[in-house]
């Protein structure tokens, strides 16, 4: 029988037939209640502990806050909590706006919102690379919504510093820094950036250890800072979204799984048939698209699918190198059966879009058109 081969196989690529692979495209829709029990983190924690104001500002159309909360592990989280400088409207609708992985773990929130402070030149290149050059999180303030950007896990204030990875990672890291620079970025974010992406191996087998994996935590994270979000007076707990580019789509994802407060998701560059991966994609992708046992009983757009009908928007770039167009196509596919088995094929849209990964302000202006759309009264 002639089998498949797969390029970062080679002669192993029945490996792919001897295992569980992923379920036939025809299998029935995925209880959100399995996936969410797969990706159970937390012992049943609520809302983040100990909230603090850190300090507040404000810029056109815009009152900032930093925000610190605990998650019950680790330093503690830093949040950008933004609101129009309109006082009036309120409670309104609100947004987590979920930054990217990027392979930029020495920031987070930074990546896709603003302060008072002009943002760095390592920022300033990467947005123009993922957001044509705007900070999409302060774009949604604009549009009356309530924004909460926070730091997860592994990036940005929950990062690992540099001086606890193990030698051997600081060692291949600064062979691979090179690779990490860019426009703006300097030689210390580089490397720190490089260290990071090979640390993720190391935390991913401490989290599988530990009876649970990097998804299952960023999940548990997110969902913290949701709460919070939805514990502000201003705030309608009622309307609460989430978007996301790339590591942030994964996070949405995620969340649309976990969390039945979340009205409505935005995933952004981060869907995918796992069978259609699994030829030479997989190398390039965060642990975090990869919970283990997902596979068993389910494919990723499953994850994304599993709410419905609630509403979900799945942009596509037809031109991502990350993912095989075939495998988006698959993944649009099936979770349109979802929605349509749900009985409200309206709620689900899937857009494909001309070029290369990204979260560009075209592709920004149709995210929130549609959020302002179902979460609006």
């Amino acid at each position: 029988m002639s089998t498949k081969r797969y390029r970062h196989l080679g002669d192993f690529s029945d490996l792919v037939a001897a295992a569980r692979g992923p379920h036939d495209a025809g299998r029935a829709a995925v209880p959100a209640e399995r996936i969410a029990e797969l990706l159970a983190f937390g012992g049943g924690r609520g809302a983040p502990a100990q909230p603090v104001v850190e300090r507040s500002w404000e810029t056109a159309g815009v009152r900032g806050e930093e925000v610190s909360w605990s998650v019950g592990y680790g330093p503690r989280t830093r949040a950008w909590l933004l609101r129009p400088a309109d006082r009036g409207a309120a409670p309104r609708p609100a947004v987590l706006a979920l930054h990217d992985h990027g392979g930029f773990k020495l920031l987070g929130k930074e990546k896709i919102a603003d302060d008072e402070h002009d943002p760095t030149p390592a920022v300033r290149a990467f947005r123009e690379r993922a957001y044509g050059g705007a900070a999409f999180a302060n774009r949604l303030v604009e549009r009356g919504f309530v924004v909460l950007v926070p730091d997860v896990f592994m990036w940005g204030s929950r990062r690992f510093p540099e001086a606890i990875m193990p030698e051997r990672v600081r060692e291949l890291a600064a062979c691979a820094t090179a690779s990490h620079r860019g426009d703006g970025v300097s030689e210390d974010v580089a490397r720190y950036n490089a260290a990071a992406e090979l640390h993720e191996h190391l935390v991913a087998k401490y989290a599988t250890a530990l009876g649970t994996s990097i998804a299952a935590i960023v999940a548990f994270e997110d969902r913290a800072a949701l709460d919070y979000l939805a514990s502000l007076p201003d705030v309608d707990a009622g309307r609460l979204g989430a978007v996301g580019l790339s590591g942030g789509g994964a996070r949405a994802a995620l969340l649309t799984a976990t969390h039945e407060r979340l009205a409505a998701a935005v995933v952004v560059g981060m869907m995918s048939s796992y069978e259609a991966l699994l030829d030479a994609h997989v190398h390039a992708h965060t642990w975090m698209l990869f919970p283990p046992g997902l596979a068993r009983f389910a494919d990723w757009p499953d994850v994304a699918a599993c709410r419905a009908p609630r509403p979900l928007l799945v942009q596509y770039a037809e031109d991502d190198p990350l993912f095989p167009e075939a495998g988006m196509r698959a993944a649009d596919a099936a979770i349109g059966r979802a929605y349509a088995a749900s009985g409200a094929p309206e709620r689900y849209r899937g857009s494909f879009h001309p070029g290369p990964h990204r979260f560009d302000v075209d592709m920004q202006d149709g995210a929130f058109d549609w959020l302002e759309a179902v979460l609006r009264p």
